[in-house]
């Protein structure tokens, strides 16, 4: 029996809601452009949030200044998903967010200063440390058992997930708010530009043109409950995470096997562990950066697993651009959007396939065909690869 998911939240470049993010998927209406609220980096376009941290502090609630953007993406997010449930001295309940980048946003700022010799604010580095965000939102939705922060670089929102869910069907919990955040920061930005693998144009998932990847920055929030929370919420399951796996190919710092062999094993053996048939899958939602590497790679692995039946695919970060430890994290809500709304996304600026493989991602909405099982890839830096799949609740 899978981890029932009932409650999901989101914000990112193309909206602040679960509902906005709905239209823009609908309308394949990207949010990637140029950028309007962080300053000072050479990149001319990015996945940004269309919200100051003023108005996110306003919206939310939040007197201080000294709270960093990660926290307020991720606040906006996790409110949504927990919605209108309390806390409980019955349920266990536990909290595990995903960051990358924590509170860098803030950090610079006081690095510029400090460097400058202009009166540093020392106290803007309490926000750095990546579980000041989870310790944040713990404590405004007043969750006091479980409380963990995961870091494992692109991957690290799809961990988040995997983690809960197992501490679920371990017994440990009973409900688990699982998620990742993170904002753009100028370090993030330039050192990605330092790697060669930042496309100054508009990103394009598996084209044969595609040269890199763009930053975006968000938040995405599921609550997953087990059979002794959902009787004492009373709360409708809206789908289940049934399988999940990870799987370490350790090739290279920061580039995947080019035989997709660690992608390989995270695909198949989440696959197995949800009890279904590889012809059961409806839509793989892939990670599908825009890189030369990661694109060939993810292709690989697909073909190593499907063979020459590969369901629909699409990648959705040309909407929001790269989010990071956010990535699997919202990408598992669109992935539950996919199967409650039976859709198929559009793999923006697709036109050519890539040469190697042959493949060709999803280029228009579908809306015709039932969604009823969603592979959902997210591969990090260093060969950490970790595959989800979210089924129909029946």
């Amino acid at each position: 029996m899978g981890v029932s998911i009932t409650g999901i939240g989101v914000v990112s470049a193309i909206g602040m809601s679960v509902e906005e993010n709905l239209r823009s998927l609908r309308e394949s209406k990207s949010g990637i452009g140029p950028l309007h609220y962080l300053q000072g980096t050479k990149a001319s376009r990015a996945g940004e949030v269309k919200a100051s941290n003023d108005d996110l502090r306003r919206a939310l609630g939040v007197s201080t200044e000294y709270v960093s953007r990660t926290s307020l993406l991720g606040l906006q997010a996790a409110r949504e998903a927990w919605g209108d449930n309390k806390r409980s001295g019955v349920i266990r309940t536990g909290l595990i967010s995903a960051t990358s980048v924590g509170g860098m946003d803030r950090s610079e700022v006081f690095y510029k200063d400090y460097l400058s010799q202009n009166k540093p604010d020392y106290q803007l580095l309490t926000t750095h440390d990546s579980g000041s965000t989870t310790e944040r939102i713990a404590r405004e939705l007043g969750i006091t058992g479980y409380i963990n922060t995961l870091s494992t670089a692109c991957s690290s929102g799809a961990n988040a997930i995997m983690l809960g869910a197992r501490l679920i069907l371990q017994g440990t919990l009973d409900r688990v708010l699982v998620g990742g955040t993170d904002a753009l920061s100028g370090f993030t930005i330039d050192g990605f530009r330092s790697l060669m693998i930042y496309d100054e144009q508009w990103c394009r998932p598996f084209d044969e043109s595609r040269a890199g990847l763009n930053l975006g920055e968000g938040a995405g929030f599921l609550l997953l409950e087990g059979e002794k929370s959902l009787e004492l919420t009373g709360n409708v399951p809206v789908c289940q995470v049934s399988g999940w796996a990870n799987a370490a190919d350790a090739y290279h710092q920061t580039a995947s096997s080019p035989d997709g062999k660690g992608a390989t094993l995270a695909i198949e053996n989440a696959i197995r562990r949800a009890g279904i048939g590889l012809g059961d899958i409806s839509y793989v939602n892939a990670h599908g950066t825009g890189t030369k590497n990661n694109d060939h790679s993810e292709s690989v692995a697909l073909k190593n697993v499907f063979g020459d039946h590969i369901p629909p695919f699409s990648s959705t970060k040309a909407f929001t651009g790269h989010t990071l430890a956010a990535a699997g994290a919202i990408e598992a809500v669109f992935s539950v959007l996919a199967i409650q709304q039976n859709l198929i996304y559009p793999n923006l600026n697709y036109q050519t396939p890539i040469a190697e493989t042959g493949l060709a991602p999803v280029a228009q909405l579908n809306t015709a065909v039932p969604v009823n099982a969603v592979l959902s890839n997210s591969f990090g830096f260093g060969g950490n690869n970790s595959s989800l799949v979210f089924t129909r609740y029946e």
